[in-house]
């Protein structure tokens, strides 16, 4: 490492501890490799107390490996672990006050859900009426009385991570870490069950820590979202800014569907094909004549049969429609750009769509989403032309994103 990169690393590092002490928990440069292998890369992140946090990352991505290290089952290569302004980096997972809630819930089968939340206090040898008042405020807090007697086998999936929830809180942890909790779930008790768990840990007022590749439970459990990529994080902040902000493209297309256009920077627009966009940007961050991307979601397209556009609807193209399905409250279509043939026209270069990662195929297809009132009022049809504007997007270049 280059001496100036190794005084910006020390730099952010000392700022980072200077901070621990003000946040519940705190991960601060950390690094990890196995064998040549790095898998993390100088992570740094604060969690407040009674705040949630997801780590939303692809397989192979390093959020387990965080959530391991956090919780002392792996030893960083550099780096510390501190909560509530307490170094445990070279403490033992049973020292840390780290509760884990793994996906598979790791219940007791031959003990009821009371003698399963209580196991903890049981070897801690805490007395048989505090266990007794614990328990009982437990099951309240988690809506599981009237199950109190039944065993694991008899409760539903949910039931069951309710009380593997109610377990860990029973010995009071500083910091909760739940890995991918909801993947063995339905998807319609994966979505009852988050708004319980969100509920949950307000009243608790525990810090929270998820992992998940799931964009929409990334979106709807976290106070803040970190998307971590190849042992790094990309960016860090409210589902608002990570969704409707992204800092790379990596960002943008990794959480929820986007579609990106290459785009030329002019004095008082942007080149999009044929099309001119105008845009205000910093002159310094976005020089005359560079290449950037445009990036917009399907629900910021507009779509017209006619040249009138309404105020801040920026036309980019002619479209073919392709393809339309109805997904309940809204409308998704497929739509074929056009290359050329008008003065809206665009010209061969690709534009891509990814819902997954940058490196899914190119495309020279958009996807547009309708609101139902909009889609019943004008309908359209598979093969029509219309009219492509977009409402709001954002530029990206190598320093960094413009939103407009």
């Amino acid at each position: 490492m280059k001496a100036k990169e190794q005084l910006i690393v020390e730099q952010n590092r000392t700022a980072a501890e200077s901070n621990a002490s003000q946040n519940a928990t705190s991960v601060v440069g950390v690094s990890k490799r196995f064998g040549k292998t790095s898998v993390l890369e100088n992570i740094s992140f604060e969690v407040a107390e009674g705040e949630a946090l997801v780590l939303l990352g692809a397989s192979g991505s390093g959020k387990t490996t965080i959530l391991r290290i956090i919780a002392g089952l792996e030893q960083p290569y550099t780096g510390k672990v501190i909560l509530h302004g307490r170094d445990v980096t070279e403490l033992p997972a049973r020292e840390r006050g780290v509760g884990v809630i793994f996906q598979s819930y790791a219940l007791f089968p031959k003990m009821t859900v009371e003698k399963n939340i209580g196991y903890g206090l049981r070897i801690r040898k805490r007395k048989r009426k505090e266990i007794k008042k614990t328990v009982n405020e437990l099951l309240e807090l988690v809506q599981l009385q009237d199950h109190r007697k039944k065993y694991p086998s008899q409760l539903s999936g949910g039931q069951q991570q309710r009380v593997a929830i109610a377990r860990t809180l029973a010995y009071k942890p500083e910091v909760l870490l739940f890995d991918e909790p909801f993947g063995a779930l339905d998807t319609q008790t994966r979505v009852h069950l988050r708004r319980e768990i969100r509920a949950l840990l307000r009243k608790v007022n525990v810090p929270a820590i998820f992992i998940t590749h799931d964009q929409e439970e990334a979106l709807e459990l976290g106070d803040r979202v970190a998307v971590i990529n190849k042992g790094h994080i990309e960016q860090i902040g409210t589902p608002f800014e990570i969704y409707n902000k992204p800092a790379t493209e990596y960002v943008a297309t990794f959480l929820g569907a986007a579609n990106l256009l290459d785009a030329v920077v002019r004095a008082s627009h942007l080149e999009v094909g044929t099309a001119r966009v105008p845009v205000e940007l910093d002159k310094e961050q976005f020089k005359e004549g560079s290449p950037v991307k445009i990036v917009f979601r399907p629900e910021d397209v507009s779509l017209s049969k006619t040249d009138f556009l309404r105020p801040g609807h920026h036309r980019i193209a002619t479209a073919l429609v392709e393809e339309i399905s109805f997904v309940g409250a809204y409308e998704r279509l497929r739509l074929r750009l056009e290359e050329g043939g008008d003065e809206n026209g665009i010209n061969s270069d690709p534009f891509y769509l990814t819902t997954d990662t940058p490196e899914s195929q190119s495309s020279k297809s958009i996807i547009a989403t309708r609101p139902k009132p909009e889609a019943a009022a004008t309908k359209l049809h598979i093969g029509e032309r219309v009219i492509v504007a977009i409402t709001y997007f954002t530029v990206l270049a190598l320093s960094g994103p413009k939103k407009i």
